[in-house]
């Protein structure tokens, strides 16, 4: 993307593509209860989210600022102004987890090498259904829509 947009940059040759069934082995071991995975690849958390509260008939709230995002790619987006929620994610799952097995999703998902920046971004409400809502780092609230037009392609 940096030459075609005429960049001089050169980033770091970290591929985002990751095999998942470790990952998942361990999160439903210590999560036996979890609802719902899914892949954020085509569409980011953005589509991820917006699917799964569209089809449940539930809202979900997120905490824009839990949302791991590697600083050179927050920068990136900044500079291409590409929101880094409907960016894709290679390697990456999102999990729907009862509450009472959160912390245990998380310790699992954390001790293996592949998920040690898992977090619990958000929760499911009743409120808002279909509907997806971020509190911005400054406190207000946005709404997360599902991304519009040709998503990125992905090169694999």
């Amino acid at each position: 993307l940096s030459p075609r947009e005429g960049l001089d940059v050169e980033p770091d040759q970290l591929a985002d593509s990751a095999p998942l069934h470790g990952s998942v082995e361990a999160l439903l071991a210590a999560a036996p209860h979890t609802h719902c995975l899914r892949d954020p690849t085509r569409g980011g958390l953005a589509a991820a989210l917006n699917e799964l509260a569209t089809t449940s008939g539930v809202g979900v709230e997120i905490e824009e600022a839990a949302v791991p995002v590697r600083p050179a790619v927050a920068a990136a987006c900044e500079m291409l102004g590409f929101d880094p929620l409907t960016v894709a994610n290679e390697g990456k799952l999102v999990a729907f987890v009862p509450p009472e097995e959160a912390e245990a999703a998380l310790k699992a998902l954390r001790a293996h090498p592949l998920g040690q920046a898992a977090a619990r971004i958000g929760v499911v409400v009743e409120e808002h259904p279909g509907m997806v809502l971020a509190r911005t780092p400054i406190g207000g609230r946005r709404v997360v829509d599902m991304p519009l037009g040709e998503l990125l392609p992905r090169i694999c």
